[in-house]
C-alpha cells in the first residue's frame, strides 16, 4: 500500500512544482498539500473502504481547484491550465468513478460527480457519467429527464436527448412526467431551428442544400409525442398540462387546436376537463369599449364569469358527480376571493357561491370542508340561522365526521336555541370514540358555562366511564381541577381520593393535586408525601423529575431533609435504563446548588 501511496504522491509533483514556480502557492503550502494529501491517499487505499474518506478526498482536492482559481484571479495570471488544473480534474473524476463503482446505490453520490463534471467545465465527461448511472438506476425515471436535460443544454445535443428519453419509455411506457419533459425536449428543439432560420434568412447567408425540415419547424414530432402519450395515458388532467406546455410556445396553434379537440372529443366523462374549459372562458376577449370604466370592466367581468359558469353547467348535465361539483364550487369561491371596488359584482358572486352549495347539498355531492366554509359564508352575511342548519345538515350527510359535529356544536351553543344535552349526546354516539375528546372538551366547557355544578359533576363522571385512556385522563384532571375551583380544598381531596385507583391517570393528575395542596396556608406534608408516593406507584421506574421533585419537596420549608438519602436510594432501586443516568446527573447538579 505504501508504495502505491508513493507513486500517486509523486504523480502530483511537476503540478506541485508549476504552481510554486508561478507564484500561485509558497513552499510551504506545498509541503502542506503534501502532507495532507499522504494522509487521505493512505484512507483510500486501506483494506476496509469507507464513503467519508473518498467525499474527504474530492472535497479537498476541490477547495485546492477553488483556491486555484481565487488566486490566478487575484495575480492575474491564467496561463498553464493544462499542467496545473487538468491533472487535478482528471484526478478528482478518477476518485468519483472509484467510489460510485463501490457504492453503486448511492444516488447523490453519482449526482455529485455530475455537479462536479458540470462546474469544472468537464462535459464530455457527463455523457459517460450519466450513462453508467443510468444502466444501475434504470428504474428511477427522474435521472433519465435529468440526463436528458444535460444533453440538450449543456451539451446541446437535441438527438442525443430524444435517445435518452426513448430508452426512458421503455423502462417507463406510463410516466407521466417522461412524457411531458420528452414533450417540452422537442418543442424546444423546434424554437431553437426557427430562431436558427430567422437569423440566417436576417444574415442572407447562402445555406447551399442544406434546408430546415418544414415537418420539426411545425412541430410535427412534438404532436407525434403527444398522440403517443395521449394513448399510453388516458387522462384528461395529463392531458391538459401537455396542452399548458405547449401554449408556453407561440408557434403551436395547430398543436393546441389538435389537443382541445381530443379533450373535448374523449375525455367529457372527466372532471378536470369541463373544469378547464370553463375557465378558458376567462381569457375570452372582451369589449373594448366597457372597459374604459369602473364598473364597465366589473360588467364584461361579470360576463365571463356567467359563461364559465354556463360551461360548469353543462358539465354537471354530463357528469353530476362529488368532482364536478367540487371543481365548480373552487371557481366560484376563488372568484368571490378575489378583491372588488364594486359591491354589485361581490353581491353577484356570493349568491351564484351560495347557489351552487345548495344545489350541490341537495344532490348529496357537497364535500365535508365545504360545509364549513359555507357555514362561515352564511355568517358573514348575518344569516345565523341558516349557518345553524347547514351545519346540522353537515353532521346528517356525514354523520361519523367529528369535524361536522365540532362545527354544529360550536353554531348550536352560540344560538342557545336547541336542546344542548341531547346534541352532545348524539355527537358522542356517532364519532368514533377515540376521537371523541375534542367533544368531551366541548360539553365540559360548555356544561361549566351554562349548567348548574350537579349538572356538570353528571358531565365528568359519564365521560370518565370513556374506555378511550386519552379522554379518561383528562376529565380526571379537568374534573380535579374543576372540584377545586367549585368547592374548595376539601372537594379537590375528596375527588382525588375517589380517582386515585381508577386507571389510567396521568402525571398531571397528581401535580394537580400537589399544587392544590401547595396552595393552603399551611400545606400537609404528610398529604404532600402520600401524593408523591402514589405518583411514584405509576411513574416511578422511568420519571426521573418526579424523584427529584420529591427530594426538592422534602429539602423545603415544611419537608425532612433526613429523608433525601432514603428517597435517593429508593430512586436508584426503582429507576431503569437511562433514567437512572439522568437522575443521578441531575441530583448532582441539585447538591452542588444548581
Amino acid at each position: 500500500m505504501a508504495e502505491i501511496v508513493q507513486r500517486r504522491i509523486e504523480e502530483r509533483i511537476p503540478e506541485l512544482e508549476q504552481l510554486e514556480r508561478v507564484g500561485l502557492f509558497t513552499r510551504k503550502e506545498v509541503k502542506c498539500i503534501i502532507k495532507r494529501v499522504t494522509a487521505l491517499e493512505y484512507k483510500l487505499h486501506r483494506l476496509i473502504l469507507n464513503k467519508e474518506d473518498f467525499t474527504a478526498y474530492v472535497q479537498y482536492e476541490i477547495n485546492i481547484l477553488e483556491l486555484i482559481k481565487k488566486r490566478r484571479a487575484h495575480i492575474h495570471y491564467q496561463f498553464k491550465r493544462e499542467e496545473i488544473e487538468h491533472p487535478i480534474i482528471h484526478r478528482i473524476n478518477s476518485v468519483f468513478r472509484r467510489a460510485t463503482n463501490k457504492w453503486k446505490d448511492d444516488v447523490q453520490l453519482w449526482l455529485s460527480h455530475v455537479a462536479f463534471c458540470k462546474k469544472w467545465a468537464t462535459k464530455s465527461q457527463i455523457s459517460k457519467v450519466f450513462s453508467s448511472m443510468l444502466a444501475i438506476h434504470p428504474d428511477k425515471p427522474a435521472l433519465w429527464i435529468l440526463a436528458a436535460k444535460s444533453e440538450m443544454e449543456d451539451r446541446n445535443s437535441s438527438e442525443s436527448a430524444r435517445h435518452l428519453f426513448l430508452r426512458a419509455l421503455r423502462f417507463h411506457p406510463n410516466n407521466q412526467k417522461v412524457y411531458q419533459e420528452y414533450f417540452r425536449m422537442e418543442l424546444l428543439h423546434c424554437e431553437k431551428l426557427r430562431k436558427q432560420k430567422m437569423e440566417l434568412e436576417k444574415a442572407e447567408m447562402d445555406l447551399g442544400d442544406y434546408e430546415f425540415s418544414p415537418e420539426i419547424l411545425s412541430a410535427k414530432l412534438a404532436a407525434v409525442v403527444y398522440k403517443d402519450a395521449a394513448e399510453k395515458i388516458k387522462e384528461a388532467k395529463f392531458v391538459i398540462s401537455l396542452l399548458y406546455i405547449a401554449a408556453i410556445f407561440d408557434f403551436t396553434q395547430d398543436l393546441q387546436e389538435l389537443i382541445l379537440q381530443d379533450l373535448q372529443g374523449n375525455y367529457t366523462e372527466d372532471s378536470f376537463t369541463w373544469d378547464f374549459m370553463a375557465k378558458r372562458e376567462l381569457d375570452a376577449p372582451g369589449a373594448g369599449e366597457e372597459l374604459q370604466t369602473v364598473k364597465g370592466r366589473a360588467s364584461d367581468i361579470n360576463r365571463r364569469e356567467e359563461r364559465c359558469c354556463q360551461v360548469y353547467e353543462e358539465g354537471l348535465k354530463t357528469i353530476n358527480t362529488e368532482p364536478m361539483w367540487t371543481c365548480y364550487l373552487a371557481f366560484c369561491l376563488e372568484r368571490l376571493k378575489r378583491k372588488t371596488n364594486v359591491q354589485e359584482l361581490k353581491e353577484k358572486r356570493q349568491a351564484r357561491l351560495l347557489g351552487v352549495f345548495r344545489r350541490a347539498h341537495d344532490c348529496s355531492l357537497l364535500k365535508e370542508e365545504y360545509y364549513k366554509i359555507w357555514v362561515q359564508i352564511l355568517l358573514e352575511s348575518g344569516d345565523h340561522e341558516g349557518a345553524a342548519s347547514m351545519a346540522r345538515a353537515a353532521t346528517e350527510r356525514y354523520s361519523q365526521s367529528l369535524a361536522a359535529w365540532s362545527l354544529c356544536l360550536q353554531m348550536s351553543m352560540q344560538l342557545e336555541s336547541v336542546d344542548m344535552s341531547k346534541l352532545f349526546q348524539d355527537a358522542l354516539s356517532h364519532v368514533n370514540p377515540k376521537e371523541s375528546l375534542r367533544l368531551w372538551q366541548m360539553q365540559v366547557q360548555w356544561s361549566e358555562a351554562k349548567q348548574q355544578p350537579d349538572e356538570t359533576e353528571t358531565v365528568f363522571k359519564r365521560a370518565l366511564l370513556s374506555a378511550v385512556p386519552a379522554v379518561s385522563m383528562e376529565m380526571k384532571e379537568r374534573y380535579l381541577d374543576w372540584s377545586y375551583s367549585t368547592g374548595g380544598y376539601k372537594k379537590a381531596r375528596k375527588t382525588f381520593k375517589s380517582l386515585q385507583d381508577n386507571r389510567p391517570l396521568s402525571k398531571a393528575f397528581f401535580t394537580t393535586m400537589i399544587q392544590v395542596e401547595k396552595k393552603q396556608d399551611t400545606p400537609k406534608m404528610n398529604n404532600l408525601r402520600g401524593y408523591y408516593e402514589r405518583a411514584l406507584q405509576e411513574f416511578g421506574t422511568y420519571d426521573d423529575d418526579l424523584w427529584l421533585q420529591y427530594i426538592q419537596e422534602e429539602l423545603g420549608p415544611f419537608g425532612q431533609p433526613e429523608n433525601c438519602s432514603k428517597i435517593h436510594w429508593r430512586a436508584i432501586k426503582f429507576l431503569e435504563g437511562e433514567s437512572v443516568e439522568r437522575f443521578i446527573s441531575k441530583y448532582t447538579l441539585l447538591q452542588t446548588g444548581h
